[in-house]
């Protein structure tokens, strides 16, 4: 099926929106920071269970302030039994801290309670968890950009690189706007979103180069309307199976799976509208025709 949208027409408008977003991601980025989880601030994450009783939050950060451990977050996960206690670990090299949590809870808490689940990341650790993930994230775009310079020309990379920065910082920023955790499974997401926006701005970019030299007498923007309709249905089809499979995880998962498949979610939406909206505008703003390509491979061909 070939659709008849005319979306150069919006291409203004969803750059204005666009530039707003990414914007506003890189203020909170860099002035309210990010809610790093464990992985890459350190300390203990305890899943506690209370069995065959309901406990005040209140109660258990109290009973936790008491033991001076630092910096204590307890918040309830999933159901009203269950609480996610995350712990600032200023003393060192404490091996009974684990069993003198339990007891003193126990204690104070008179209830029977079950410790389901247990990390902790020492300072050093979490600190080449932060530089790999930040690595990984680096790398995967660098790797990106070589890619799509060798595979089209100059400013179809260009616009390729634009839309993948402003998926990534937007969705990042999104995290930061809203206090969201961000761990390790979080970095995983970036690195597959990265993959998922490149995958869509291909398939268009593809055809907006197989229709410049199919419509001469076209411009870009006319190019780029009939590239985007052609391969509308693709991107659809891609964007909704994708979504239906990340919304079961979402709903189903459970909370330790919520993270991950919220960063996952935004960013398929966030791809699918960038691979139209944004990488798409950037060759009309530099003013792409058949001869571009026609000057491109006369530069390879001796």
């Amino acid at each position: 099926m070939i659709y008849k949208i005319n979306f150069s027409s919006k291409f203004k408008i969803a750059n204005y929106i666009s530039l707003g977003f990414f914007i506003t991601s890189i203020v909170f980025i860099f002035f309210k920071g990010l809610n790093y989880g464990i992985d890459f601030k350190g300390g203990t994450l305890i899943e506690l269970k209370v069995e065959n009783q309901l406990i005040k939050i209140k109660d258990i950060r109290s009973s936790l302030k008491s033991m001076n451990l630092g910096d204590v977050n307890v918040k309830e996960f999933g159901k009203e039994d269950i609480y996610l206690i995350k712990i600032e670990q200023k003393i060192k090299n404490n091996n009974n801290l684990i069993p003198e949590i339990k007891n003193n809870l126990i204690k104070k808490l008179d209830a029977d309670l079950n410790f389901r689940r247990v990390e902790t990341v020492g300072p050093k650790v979490s600190a080449e968890l932060l530089k790999s993930g930040i690595t990984a994230i680096t790398l995967a775009l660098a790797a990106m950009l070589f890619y799509i310079w060798i595979r089209f020309e100059w400013q179809f990379s260009l616009g390729s690189i634009i839309a993948l920065f402003h998926d990534v910082l937007i969705t990042v920023g999104i995290f930061s706007i809203l206090s969201l955790e961000i761990n390790l499974s979080i970095i995983a997401a970036v690195l597959t979103i990265v993959g998922y926006s490149m995958n869509d701005t291909v398939v268009i970019y593809d055809r907006i180069r197989e229709n410049l030299n199919k419509f001469t007498k076209l411009n870009i923007s006319e190019i780029a309307n009939i590239s985007i309709n052609e391969t509308l249905s693709r991107t659809i089809i891609t964007s909704a199976t994708t979504l239906l499979a990340l919304l079961s995880i979402f709903i189903l998962g459970g909370e330790i799976l919520k993270g991950f498949s919220f960063a996952m979610i935004l960013g398929v939406l966030i791809g699918t509208y960038s691979s139209i909206f944004v990488a798409s505008p950037v060759l009309k703003y530099l003013k792409v025709t058949y001869k571009t390509l026609e000057k491109e491979e006369e530069k390879i061909v001796p």
